[in-house]
């Protein structure tokens, strides 16, 4: 039955951790692609090309919107890497509470470390984007409210974190935490859909949106941008792993 316990429980320092960095890597040549296609294949406003000022669908457009139409390729990418860290959480935290195994409360912990990379990327990309669509800095529209409402609750899962000492006792909140943190995420991306926005577009739709010169170049961004989250968790596991154990080692040398 312990050995049952034992093969169940998650490892680190298999094929996955060997691969990390290169995943980084091939993320990071992704993500680049993605952004020279974006500038230099994608065209703005479904082609049509702006010299100064020009109305376009009855919409004055200028190339400083254009430019903006540009983040879009690292903004949606990175929110999506965003959804999926938290996503990735609120697993490993209900894993958790299914069989109180410390490795999945590290899991929770690493991943939800890198959602809060992506979530400060996320609003870090989306501020100039509302600047430069929406001519304001800030506006409390249902997709920014509802991501935002996020980032404060990753933030709080960290707070928690830091306010219990006890280890059983801090992996259970925050594991309860985080499940109920997860919750904001399909609201978050389906609140376009829920609340039809005019300033906030649908992306991932039946025609997808986006001619091929513009999803080519979201697709490889995407792909890369999941690549560059998967590979930092899995090295950033094993660092928070090591320490772990040399925090325990320490801990019994002193003991003796």
């Amino acid at each position: 039955m312990a050995d049952g316990k034992q093969r169940k429980s998650p490892r680190t320092g298999g094929v996955l951790d060997r691969i990390a960095p290169a995943v980084i890597v091939v993320g990071a040549l992704l993500t680049t692609l993605g952004i020279v296609g974006a500038f230099t294949l994608a065209g703005p406003v479904v082609g049509a090309a702006v010299d100064g000022v020009e109305v376009i669908g009855g919409q004055v457009v200028s190339n400083q919107l254009l430019f903006s139409q540009k983040i879009f390729y690292i903004h949606v990418p990175v929110a999506i890497a965003s959804f999926a860290a938290v996503t990735f959480e609120a697993y490993f935290s209900l894993r958790y509470l299914m069989t109180r195994d410390a490795a999945f409360d590290l899991r929770a912990q690493v991943v939800t470390e890198v959602a809060l990379v992506f979530v400060v990327a996320v609003m870090a990309t989306g501020v100039p984007w509302t600047r430069f669509e929406w001519g304001v800095w800030w506006t409390w529209e249902p997709r920014l409210t509802t991501y935002l409402i996020l980032m404060l609750l990753v933030i709080a899962y960290f707070i928690l974190r830091s306010a219990v000492d006890d280890p059983e006792r801090k992996a259970a909140y925050s594991a309860v935490f985080g499940i109920i943190m997860f919750v904001d995420v399909p609201i978050s991306f389906m609140i376009t859909r829920m609340i039809p926005s005019s300033v906030h577009p649908v992306v991932f739709r039946t025609d997808s949106g986006l001619s091929p010169d513009m999803l080519i170049p979201f697709l490889l961004g995407l792909l890369g941008m999941l690549c560059v989250a998967c590979g930092l968790f899995r090295l950033r596991l094993r660092a928070t792993e090591l320490d772990e154990r040399v925090r325990r080692a320490k801990e019994l040398l002193d003991e003796e």
